[in-house]
Formats: C-alpha cells, structure tokens, sequence
C-alpha cells in the first residue's frame, strides 16, 4: 500500500521583495528553503501576489531571477518536475493580476498529472516547465483579472486568482492563487461594520469559489491559498482598545472631510492611544497584536465567516502575517499604516478538509509562517504542511 504524500502549500506576496530588490531576498530564501528541508514534502505549491512590486514596470525585471532562484537553486535538487507560471506581461493592462505560481515534484513521486483546461484531460508532468509573461495560449492553468465593471468606485487593479489542477496519487485537486482588494482608507474602514472593503472582498472570492466550482469542469476539491486582504472588523476593533479614551475628530479646512481620528487616554497626561488617517493606524500598546499570537483579536477575524459552508481553514496559531516592518533590525514589529491583520491565508473546502491525512501526532497538520523572526517584507509567508491521503478508487 502506498504511503500518503507530503504537501507543502506556501503563499506569499512578494511586493516588498521587488520594491527593495536585493536587501530582503537572501534571508527570505533562507527561510523558504529551511522550512522545504523541515519537512520534507514530496509536493510543493508556491503562490506569490504583486509580482513586480508597486514599481512593476521597473522592477519586473528581477523577476526572471528570483523564480530562478528558487527553481534551480540545490535545495531543490530533488525536485525533478517544476512547473512555474509568471504572469508578467504588465502592458496587457485588462489582464494582467502579477500572480506567479511555483509546482515541484519529487523524484520519489511517480503517479502525478496535470490537467490541460483546453483538450479536457489530464497529462503526465515532465522536466521543467517555465511560463512568464501574458500567459496568453498556456492551457495547463487559467488566470482571471477581475473585471473591471466589478466595482465602479474602486481603482481598478492587479488583482484577480489563477489556477491549475492536478492529480496526485488518484487524488485530484484545484490549486488557486487568489489576490483580493485591500483597505484603500484606514478612515473608512472605520466608518462601518462590515467595512465597504469587506463588503468587496466578499463579493470577489463568492466569484472565484463559483467560477471554480462552476462545472465548466467536473468539481474538485480545492485550496485556496493566496493575498486575501482579508482585515479585522476595524470598527468593533476600535470601539473595544478605546473604551477609556476622549475622541477628537479632524476635519480637512476646505470640507466636512475627516482627516484623522486621535483617542487620548483620560488620565496618563492625556497619551495619545490611537491614531488613525487614511494609511496611518498608529496604536500605543501594540504588542497586543503579538501577545499569545493574537490570538485574543481573533474574535474580530470575522470575514471568512460568511464562507463556512464552502470554505474551511486549519486553526490560527499564528500572529497577524500584515504590515510587518521592512526594516531589518526589527522582523517582529509591524509597520504603523494599517490594522495587523491575518491577510496571507490556506483556505480549503469541506471536500479538500477530508482528504488531509488526520494523525495521532500533533505535528501532522502544521499551519504557520515562514520567517517568523526573520524580515520578510511586510508580509510574513504563510505554510501548511500536510499529508494528502491516496485515491484507491
């Protein structure tokens, strides 16, 4: 009988990396590759976000080289299948979203195959394959941007999910690396709950749980790993660290607009607790989004909740993966421009959930990021490890 096949799933976005090309990327690796040689998968899915940076007309140049890197790297030696997507054709406006998405095979894994979306059928993985640019014509994986009438008070953005499907062992199942819409203004996620960006966010993974699910092709399970945006409930969240503290409200001169929210503390000589505007979130005690891996802000955690009856998740055992300093000296802090938040997230349906290998040790299923300790951008990578049980039909 064959023995269950080791998964690594790892989700990335890697803004910062190409933002900051070279100073970050040595140690990432690092990490990326000590956690390859921890556990030791026998199946590898990486997906990135924001290839290319904010700057990605100038710094999409780097990307050949960073895919390269981990690609052909020694720690990847024994991985002799690769099938890497980049999409980085960034004049392509209408569809271009800067996913990448990385798949390795083990030598010692015989049985895997990949689904070709354009003749319907599924075909066995050989050597290295590598595809960068539009992407236009490659019919072993689909990529969608959003669509651009989706919201009409929204920037439209690279944003948007790709996906590739396989079966490993008789057991088939969809990969999707999915990107969805961040808080544009810390201001205005305040001013309800749910915010209007959840509201958002919302809408755009019920599209990709249903374009996948759609039986254009026959369902499978599936992961959904990738860049959810996904942000505390920021009003309630306010409302509960400022229950003691005066409010001030400023307003721009030349309209009713507010510019910024300052609590201060009654007593302690009037210590500003909070500070909020558009891309500041500055609060005084913030090593309550560390203690116990905030765990005691999950409660607030609340936008995947809509999806239970598609979509589970592994337990949160890990602090907010988003804004993380950039700064070298300090890979434990987070940056003052937003709410920490778990953003970087493996979400998987009920169908996936079942064939994940539940054993007596508590190490079988490890849900965690990478780099913990480590600068890493400001968005730690976020893994789970699991064995992915064998389809004996």
């Amino acid at each position: 009988m064959e023995l269950p096949t080791d998964v690594l799933l790892v989700t990335a976005n890697v803004g910062s990396l190409f933002d900051n090309v070279g100073e970050i990327e040595c140690d990432w690796l690092r990490e990326l590759f000590t956690t390859v040689h921890t556990y030791k998968p026998r199946f590898i899915a990486m997906h990135f976000q924001e290839v290319g940076g904010k700057d990605y007309s100038v710094n999409m140049a780097h990307a050949e080289s960073f895919f390269g890197e981990i690609q052909y790297s020694s720690e990847m030696k024994d991985f002799d299948r690769a099938c890497v997507y980049v999409d980085s054709h960034f004049k392509a406006e209408d569809n271009f979203t800067a996913l990448g998405s990385m798949y390795f095979i083990h030598k010692s894994v015989k049985n895997v195959q990949q689904y070709d979306f354009s003749s319907r059928d599924f075909k066995s993985v050989s050597g290295h394959n590598k595809y960068m640019g539009s992407l236009d014509g490659v019919t072993t994986m689909e990529k969608e941007k959003f669509p651009k009438n989706f919201w009409t008070d929204i920037k439209w953005s690279r944003k948007g999910y790709m996906r590739t499907r396989w079966i490993i062992h008789n057991q088939g199942l969809d990969l999707v690396n999915v990107h969805l819409f961040h808080d544009a203004s810390n201001l205005i996620a305040c001013n309800s709950s749910p915010s209007v960006y959840s509201t958002n966010r919302q809408k755009a993974l019920r599209y990709v749980i249903k374009r996948i699910t759609d039986r254009i092709y026959s369902p499978m399970p599936f992961f959904l790993f990738g860049d959810f945006n996904f942000r505390l409930d920021t009003q309630s969240l306010v409302q509960n660290l400022s229950t003691s503290a005066e409010v001030q409200t400023v307003k721009k001169d030349s309209s009713n607009e507010v510019e910024k929210i300052i609590y201060e503390e009654k007593d302690n000589d009037h210590k500003v607790l909070l500070h909020i505007e558009t891309k500041l979130f500055a609060y005084l005690h913030q090593a309550v989004f560390r203690e116990n891996n905030g765990k005691e802000l999950l409660k607030y955690d609340k936008e995947i909740e809509a999806f239970h009856d598609v979509i589970r998740e592994e337990e949160i055992l890990f602090p907010p993966s988003y804004p993380y300093s950039e700064d070298n000296t300090k890979p434990t802090q987070y940056m003052n421009t937003r709410c920490p938040s778990w953003c970087d997230r493996i979400l998987m349906s009920h169908s996936a959930r079942d064939v994940m290998l539940r054993g007596e040790e508590e190490n079988n299923i490890v849900y965690n990021t990478l780099g913990p300790n480590v600068c890493m951008g400001d968005h730690k990578p976020v893994f789970l490890f699991f064995a992915l049980k064998h389809n004996v039909h």
